[in-house]
């Protein structure tokens, strides 16, 4: 039986992404509608604009795993963090149109939710946990930083139905005069979506600036090293992240009385052995310094 790829697993994750949020952008309109919650319909609002980003992350998972080309010798893989700002401009716009509904309803009269969204709401929360954690343990398996924005969408969905429920309880508990708890709850949701837009954006951006975050990798690589004979140490080694994939530029110490073919032979050794080991890695490229 062949073994599961990491794009697969991540493509079967965003599949389930994309049925999951179809259904409950269902559930949550129809219950938000005949419930008078408008908590429950901003809900809708975002599980609908998480299943076009979705398809966005679909998208960028098959594009950013096509191999290396002429023109792309490095693969595909930066059109990930580029999807992910995409999939972060759908959070955003989802969260402003949220912010302006919740602000016209709280000015304007309405009446008090229907209990049973109460009930539809904590089923919401259960299973959006749920889905985030399943695709978050997905994204930790492959690497991927659109997968992580997806499994984040599952989890801003669940703290909107928190608040929502928060929202519909004051308000049926208070009753009149209470009204509006269920669209402020819709609006501290926006700003809580408008956060976790942050926290996915910050690493995507890092992806793309080539920043230096991968402290961790770079011990387990100068281990690695250091276990391969003829390899007497490591210097200079930097990191940095295209989609599922790390690129490694090494300078590894070697013997100084030893030949150009020795070297080679050593350097080849190595690259060999660290792709060996630590499987994610994609190109490596050894520099070989002489040491007395």
């Amino acid at each position: 039986m062949a073994e599961v790829t990491n794009e697969q697993k991540a493509i079967k994750a965003t599949y389930f992404s994309i049925i999951g949020n179809t259904c409950l952008a269902i559930i949550k309109g129809l219950a938000g509608y005949f419930g008078n919650s408008y908590a429950l319909i901003a809900d809708a609002i975002e599980s609908t604009s998480d299943i076009f980003s979705s398809f966005l992350v679909l998208f960028g998972i098959k594009y950013s795993n096509r191999p290396a080309d002429a023109n792309h010798p490095y693969g595909h893989g930066r059109a990930e963090p580029l999807i992910t700002f995409l999939v972060v401009g759908f959070l955003i716009t989802s969260a402003t149109v949220i912010a302006y509904e919740s602000v016209e309803n709280i000015r304007t009269p309405h009446g008090l939710p229907k209990p049973y969204t109460l009930i539809i709401l904590a089923a919401i929360i259960i299973w959006k946990e749920i889905s985030y954690r399943l695709v978050m343990q997905r994204s930790r398996e492959t690497n991927s930083s659109s997968l992580k924005a997806d499994a984040w969408h599952h989890r801003s969905d669940a703290i909107t139905s928190v608040a929502a429920f928060i929202g519909i309880t004051i308000a049926l508990v208070m009753g009149d005069g209470y009204e509006s708890a269920d669209d402020w709850a819709a609006l501290f949701a926006s700003g809580f979506i408008l956060y976790n837009s942050y926290l996915i954006f910050r690493p995507a951006l890092s992806e793309i600036m080539d920043e230096n975050l991968y402290d961790d990798m770079i011990e387990q690589i100068r281990k690695v090293s250091a276990s391969v004979d003829g390899i007497v140490g490591t210097e200079k080694c930097f990191i940095r992240k295209s989609g599922m994939r790390y690129h490694v530029d090494l300078h590894a110490l070697v013997s100084a009385s030893i030949s150009v073919r020795e070297g080679h032979y050593l350097s080849h050794k190595l690259q060999d052995t660290l792709r060996e080991e630590i499987p994610e890695l994609g190109n490596v490229l050894i520099h070989i310094e002489p040491v007395e």
